[in-house]
């Protein structure tokens, strides 16, 4: 449900059908629960705190987004412990979840962090 309850007359009556969906409406519906179940847990694979700036994780040059997306990156390797699921990380670092995919992919593919199992 992406529309406010009662936008429009046929809403939750025999009339509410697939003919009232875009085919990029219903695209979108997918992608967000597609974004809800892309929940694993992740632990760290190294035992201090890792060096981003030899494997070029750490920005050479100061923008607008620069010093939150390192504040994201160290927070999350912080919570990768094998117990927090990545839904429960991102609650605790105040971080919607679809805004760590990119960063878990970027950790994982410079091995610092690892899938360990899933929901």
């Amino acid at each position: 449900m992406r529309t406010k309850y009662g936008a429009y007359p046929e809403y939750h009556t025999s009339l509410d059908d697939l003919g009232l969906i875009s085919p990029e409406g219903l695209y979108g519906g997918f992608e967000v629960v597609k974004l809800c179940i892309q929940n694993h847990y992740y632990q760290t694979k190294l035992l201090c705190e890792p060096q981003l700036g030899k494997r070029g994780l750490y920005p050479t040059l100061s923008t607008k987004d620069s010093q939150t997306m390192v504040r994201d990156m160290m927070n999350l390797i912080t919570y990768c412990d094998g117990t927090n699921d990545l839904l429960n990380i991102a609650e605790i670092i105040n971080v919607p979840i679809w805004k760590l995919f990119d960063l878990v992919a970027l950790l994982t593919e410079h091995q610092i962090i690892e899938q360990v199992s899933s929901d």
